[in-house]
Protein backbone atom coordinates (compact mmCIF):
# COMPACT_ATOMS: atom_id res chain seq x y z
CA UNK A 1 0.00 0.00 0.00
CA UNK A 2 1.14 3.38 -1.07
CA UNK A 3 0.81 5.78 1.99
CA UNK A 4 0.48 9.71 2.03
CA UNK A 5 2.73 11.89 4.27
CA UNK A 6 -0.55 14.67 5.06
CA UNK A 7 -2.57 11.46 7.10
CA UNK A 8 -1.16 8.97 9.64
CA UNK A 9 -0.67 5.63 8.60
CA UNK A 10 -2.76 3.90 10.62
CA UNK A 11 -5.87 6.25 9.96
CA UNK A 12 -4.56 5.15 5.58
CA UNK A 13 -5.40 1.65 7.08
CA UNK A 14 -8.90 2.38 8.72
CA UNK A 15 -9.73 4.11 5.42
CA UNK A 16 -9.12 1.01 3.56
CA UNK A 17 -10.21 -1.10 5.85
CA UNK A 18 -13.93 0.75 5.63
CA UNK A 19 -14.14 0.83 1.73
CA UNK A 20 -13.29 -2.74 1.50
CA UNK A 21 -16.55 -3.17 3.96
CA UNK A 22 -18.58 -0.44 1.95
CA UNK A 23 -17.79 -2.64 -0.98
CA UNK A 24 -18.53 -6.06 0.89
CA UNK A 25 -14.94 -7.70 0.90
CA UNK A 26 -15.65 -7.82 4.41
CA UNK A 27 -19.73 -8.12 4.60
CA UNK A 28 -21.25 -7.22 8.79
CA UNK A 29 -20.76 -10.33 11.24
CA UNK A 30 -17.56 -11.52 8.62
CA UNK A 31 -14.46 -12.02 10.34
CA UNK A 32 -11.76 -9.80 8.78
CA UNK A 33 -7.68 -10.57 8.16
CA UNK A 34 -6.11 -10.94 11.25
CA UNK A 35 -3.70 -8.31 12.71
CA UNK A 36 -0.25 -10.03 11.81
CA UNK A 37 -2.40 -11.19 8.19
CA UNK A 38 -3.48 -7.48 7.35
CA UNK A 39 -0.14 -5.92 8.29
CA UNK A 40 1.39 -8.23 6.16
CA UNK A 41 -0.57 -7.54 2.93
CA UNK A 42 -0.37 -3.13 3.52
CA UNK A 43 3.60 -4.31 4.59
CA UNK A 44 3.37 -2.56 8.42
CA UNK A 45 4.49 -3.40 11.61
CA UNK A 46 2.04 -5.01 13.48
CA UNK A 47 1.72 -2.68 16.16
CA UNK A 48 0.92 -0.01 13.48
CA UNK A 49 -1.98 -2.52 12.56
CA UNK A 50 -3.42 -2.76 16.22
CA UNK A 51 -3.80 0.80 16.13
CA UNK A 52 -6.01 0.64 13.07
CA UNK A 53 -7.80 -1.85 14.77
CA UNK A 54 -8.11 -0.09 18.12
CA UNK A 55 -9.39 2.92 15.83
CA UNK A 56 -11.76 1.05 14.24
CA UNK A 57 -12.82 -1.04 17.13
CA UNK A 58 -13.01 2.49 19.05
CA UNK A 59 -15.45 3.37 16.09
CA UNK A 60 -17.84 0.44 16.63
CA UNK A 61 -17.09 -0.15 12.76
CA UNK A 62 -15.11 -3.72 13.80
CA UNK A 63 -14.81 -5.87 17.16
CA UNK A 64 -13.09 -8.82 19.29
CA UNK A 65 -14.42 -12.06 19.68
CA UNK A 66 -11.46 -12.82 21.75
CA UNK A 67 -9.82 -15.72 20.85
CA UNK A 68 -11.27 -16.21 17.42
CA UNK A 69 -10.46 -12.68 15.55
CA UNK A 70 -11.76 -9.27 14.23
CA UNK A 71 -15.28 -9.23 12.88
CA UNK A 72 -17.20 -6.41 11.50
CA UNK A 73 -19.83 -4.85 13.20
CA UNK A 74 -23.85 -4.95 12.93
CA UNK A 75 -24.83 -1.60 11.23
CA UNK A 76 -21.02 -0.94 10.12
CA UNK A 77 -21.35 0.29 6.97
CA UNK A 78 -24.19 2.77 8.49
CA UNK A 79 -21.90 3.92 10.71
CA UNK A 80 -18.91 4.07 8.22
CA UNK A 81 -21.65 6.15 5.40
CA UNK A 82 -22.59 8.75 8.72
CA UNK A 83 -18.78 9.36 9.61
CA UNK A 84 -17.97 9.89 6.05
CA UNK A 85 -21.14 12.31 5.15
CA UNK A 86 -19.86 14.23 8.67
CA UNK A 87 -16.24 14.06 7.62
CA UNK A 88 -17.15 15.46 4.29
CA UNK A 89 -19.84 18.13 4.94
CA UNK A 90 -18.30 19.94 8.25
CA UNK A 91 -13.98 19.47 7.01
CA UNK A 92 -13.84 18.91 3.40
CA UNK A 93 -16.75 21.33 1.97
CA UNK A 94 -15.30 24.06 3.37
CA UNK A 95 -12.32 23.89 2.39
CA UNK A 96 -13.69 23.31 -1.23
CA UNK A 97 -15.95 26.69 -0.98
CA UNK A 98 -12.81 28.37 0.62
CA UNK A 99 -10.85 27.16 -2.93
CA UNK A 100 -13.99 28.43 -4.76
CA UNK A 101 -14.49 31.69 -3.26
CA UNK A 102 -10.19 32.13 -4.25
CA UNK A 103 -10.16 31.05 -7.37
CA UNK A 104 -13.70 32.52 -8.24
CA UNK A 105 -15.34 29.37 -9.07
CA UNK A 106 -19.30 29.97 -8.90
CA UNK A 107 -21.57 27.68 -7.73
CA UNK A 108 -23.34 27.18 -11.34
CA UNK A 109 -19.59 26.39 -12.43
CA UNK A 110 -19.31 23.44 -9.94
CA UNK A 111 -23.46 22.71 -10.31
CA UNK A 112 -22.53 21.93 -14.25
CA UNK A 113 -19.87 19.93 -13.56
CA UNK A 114 -21.64 17.87 -10.84
CA UNK A 115 -24.43 17.28 -13.54
CA UNK A 116 -21.53 16.20 -15.78
CA UNK A 117 -20.29 14.06 -13.40
CA UNK A 118 -23.47 12.10 -12.74
CA UNK A 119 -24.29 11.92 -16.15
CA UNK A 120 -20.60 9.69 -16.56
CA UNK A 121 -20.87 7.94 -13.79
CA UNK A 122 -24.59 6.13 -14.10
Amino acid sequence: MKFKESKSIYLQIADRIMDEILHDTYKEEERIPSVREYAAMVEVNANTMMRTYDHLQGMEIIYNKRGIGYFVGEGAKDKILSFRKETFLNEELPEMFRTMKILDISGPEISALYKQFLKDNK
